[in-house]
């Protein structure tokens, strides 16, 4: 894969949270609550506004009840126009 410009990756990885959050069933809020971060901060991770650390990542996995690297893989997946 070639470098990637940042806001392709923030935006491929909030589709790919915006999915898994939904397919948990949970609010926005909720995912904030359970990953211990500012209830506004998953809405800029989906929007493709921010770009999460390797630990927020791993919160936010473990707040869906997923591998982390399931989130990385479709993120992949996405950048490939593999969708997510």
């Amino acid at each position: 894969m070639t470098a990637l410009d940042s806001r392709q990756v923030a935006r491929a990885f909030g589709a790919t949270l915006k999915a898994a959050r939904a397919d948990a069933g949970i609010s926005q809020e909720t995912l904030a609550e359970r990953a211990d971060c500012d209830r506004t901060y998953p809405s800029l991770l989906e929007r493709g506004l921010r770009q999460p650390t390797i630990g927020m990542v791993i919160d936010l996995a473990v707040a869906l009840h997923v591998d982390p690297a399931v989130l990385v893989l479709l993120t992949i997946a996405a950048l490939r126009g593999g969708g997510t």
